[in-house]
């Protein structure tokens, strides 16, 4: 009698434990869940960013915030300065093996979105991304051609960055919206004869191509596969300006800049210049470490307007090689939609896309982060189309165009040298996108 009882009660468990095991979800997944234990696999992602002590402390809170929301996930982080960043990017990209999540810049966009690296992000639009308030135009910045590679953290613009009272102190009571270079060129000689400096000098690239679209020209072409102005005047022109400015000493010196490691060691910061040439989302870095007042003004004319473009701030993309596509996008989802997180990166990564996050962050910004937000506004009236990613090759021009900048600065190459040499370098790298 025992052992039937001792048989029962053994079928009796085979068919509960069956029964359990059938309410089981089976629904795939691609976060790899389903052991054969019952329980799900924690998701692990990896996140890779550029750029200042700051937006890596921000970034990480925001990291555990999403954890917390979605304890299933945890995400490892991986970040860097700006240089060191995309030298450990290659090999990765080499390997495919990339993190999850990358932050993208135009500079490299194409070129890693062409070699098959990143994911269109197409299919999880209105789905794992919500951009209900959105509009086109802005997620539009991450497309090349109709496939979308990257989400648009934000748009910054160009401007110059200055002190009030260092201005006032070299005879110029205030910059007028409607200046010109001719004006800009009358205050960086104030500023010698002042004995100090007009600024630090522009990023050759982002200003010789906003100098370019003034006059009706880009720094390359639609298709990518050439420069995009024919006349070599223009970039006699305009560095002819900027290297003049350096021989006056209204502008500092390679060497002097050489010896700059950080933002606290800018003149702008030490009060030995009147501003800074920068983009929207670094105002408020350098406010911060200058601890005074500080304004932003828009960039010199004429035909301003059709010089200044909203860029996008840089991008969130997903690898190819990514095994959490969906899990990746939902992160960035969480990142440009959470409005509490949102409070916490105050507009870094450029001003939101989102209407709902940049009504719910009015109330808690700084004066100088208002400052930031009317500029962009500025310049949403005040702007032209924005031309694209960058083609393929535009980090090695860029590089190029750098080095033949300084060695005008430096007295080491004529101007109109340079102007031939860089068109031969340029349009040798963008004849391999034919």
């Amino acid at each position: 009698m025992k052992k039937w009882l001792m048989l029962f009660l053994s079928v009796l468990l085979v068919f509960t434990l069956a029964a359990c095991n059938s309410g089981t979800s089976s629904e795939p997944s691609d976060s790899g869940s389903g052991s054969g234990d019952g329980k799900t696999e924690e998701v692990k992602l990896r996140i890779a960013w550029w750029g200042s002590e700051p937006r890596h402390d921000y970034t990480l809170k925001v990291i555990e915030m999403y954890e917390k929301e979605n304890p299933g996930v945890k995400i490892q982080a991986e970040y860097a300065s700006w240089d060191d960043y995309w030298k450990k990017l290659a090999p990765q990209a080499s390997a495919s093996q990339l993190p999850d999540i990358i932050q993208m810049d135009l500079s490299y966009f194409s070129q890693y979105a062409e070699n098959g690296q990143l994911t269109d992000l197409t299919p999880y639009i209105g789905n794992q991304i919500d951009v209900t308030n959105f509009t086109d135009n802005y997620i539009d910045g991450g497309k090349i051609g109709d496939q979308l590679y990257g989400f648009n953290t934000g748009v910054n613009v160009v401007g110059f960055h200055y002190d009030e009272a260092i201005l006032k102190s070299v005879g110029i009571d205030a910059l007028d919206e409607n200046w010109t270079w001719d004006d800009y060129k009358e205050m960086a000689l104030k500023a010698k004869d002042a004995g100090i400096f007009a600024d630090t000098g522009m990023k050759a690239d982002v200003f010789f191509n906003y100098y370019l679209r003034t006059q009706g020209k880009t720094l390359y072409n639609a298709d990518g596969t050439g420069l995009g102005y024919d006349d070599d005047q223009l970039f006699i022109d305009f560095f002819g300006m900027l290297s003049d400015l350096v021989k006056e000493g209204a502008v500092p010196t390679p060497d002097y800049l050489a010896q700059v490691k950080g933002i606290e060691d800018d003149p702008v910061v030490k009060e030995n210049a009147i501003g800074i040439w920068q983009w929207s989302n670094q105002f408020v870095g350098l406010q911060q470490v200058a601890n005074r007042p500080l304004k932003i003004h828009n960039m010199p004319g004429p035909n301003t307007a059709d010089g200044l473009y909203l860029k996008p701030g840089m991008f969130w993309s997903v690898a190819n090689n990514s095994k959490h596509k969906e899990e990746a996008a939902k992160f960035i989802d969480f990142f440009v939609n959470n409005e509490e997180a949102n409070k916490l990166v105050l507009g870094d990564r450029g001003i939101p896309g989102s209407s709902a996050v940049k009504e719910a962050l009015k109330p808690v910004l700084s004066p100088e982060q208002v400052q930031v937000f009317e500029s962009v506004e500025w310049a949403e009236q005040n702007s032209s189309n924005f031309d694209g990613p960058d083609p393929i090759g535009a980090g090695e021009i860029i590089e190029s165009l750098d080095r033949f900048s300084e060695q005008m600065n430096y007295g080491q190459l004529s101007v109109e040298d340079a102007a031939v040499q860089f068109r031969q370098q340029a349009e040798s790298i963008l004849a391999q996108n034919k």
